[in-house]
């Protein structure tokens, strides 16, 4: 019974991939002039899109190597080094992205010298970093859980074949743990992902900060109704498969 309803859902769930492109098409032929503008800024909007790609692949690129690292020292017996790790996890897990992108925005200079060079440092760069540092501190405890998750007796049968700890670590421990951390990583960039959005309040062009200058420039009301309807159908395209692949992995793993 559990499966039939689970099957029967299934074009529920994918009900926005239809129905929000529907909407548009049904729209804009319905009014040819707003089609007529709707295609004209397409690249414009789709030249913004390509820029939240860019921001949350590199921020959870970023992100990814910074947490994994941290997740680790998460775990180390100094106090030293654990304790800040720590306090970095919790305060940045609970600090709102926007004001992460902010900081970052002013924190860093606009340009900087390299060799008496002076290299522009673009807004683009400033919110990957904002949204890195986040996406850091959710990986760390990922990665903290996952390893806490792998029972002892893998570290223990390492221990007897010779393994040292750093070597059990990197060979028995870790890989393991990516089966494990693979899920809610994915929910991390997906979260992360529709972040980029808030790069559009400092300036970087991306899909809103498009949609709102061509909103501004056609000036009509069902344009910019529609222009919206684009960036959330955007969005759904590229974070729903994440969220369905991700719940396609949990059910695979918990089966195993």
């Amino acid at each position: 019974m559990l499966l039939e309803l689970s099957r029967g859902s299934h074009p529920l769930r994918n009900i926005g991939f239809i129905a929000l492109p529907l909407v548009i098409l049904v729209w804009s032929l319905i009014d040819l002039t707003l089609g007529r503008e709707l295609v004209e800024w397409l690249p414009y909007l789709a030249s913004g899109f390509a820029m939240n790609i860019l921001i949350a692949v590199c921020a959870m690129a970023l992100g990814t190597l910074v947490g994994t690292v941290l997740g680790i020292l998460e775990l180390v017996p100094f106090r030293l080094v654990r304790y800040p790790v720590v306090a970095y996890v919790q305060v940045f897990r609970n600090a709102p992205h926007l004001v992460l992108i902010f900081a970052a925005t002013y924190i860093f200079p606009f340009e900087i010298v390299i060799f008496g060079n002076y290299l522009p440092f673009p807004d683009w760069v400033k919110a990957v970093i904002g949204l890195a540092v986040p996406a850091s501190a959710y990986v760390a405890e990922i990665t903290r859980g996952a390893i806490l998750s792998i029972p002892t007796t893998q570290w223990e049968a390492a221990k007897g074949l010779g393994f040292s700890r750093k070597q059990a670590l990197r060979w028995i421990i870790l890989p393991q743990c990516l089966r494990r951390s693979l899920p809610p990583w994915m929910n991390v960039a997906a979260s992360i992902t529709m972040g980029t959005a808030l790069a559009s309040l400092v300036g970087v062009h991306e899909l809103l900060h498009a949609a709102t200058d061509a909103s501004t420039a056609v000036r009509r009301l069902d344009f910019t109704v529609i222009a919206y309807i684009v960036v959330m159908a955007a969005f759904f395209t590229l974070c729903y498969p994440i969220a369905r692949l991700t719940r396609r992995l949990e059910r695979r793993f918990n089966a195993d």
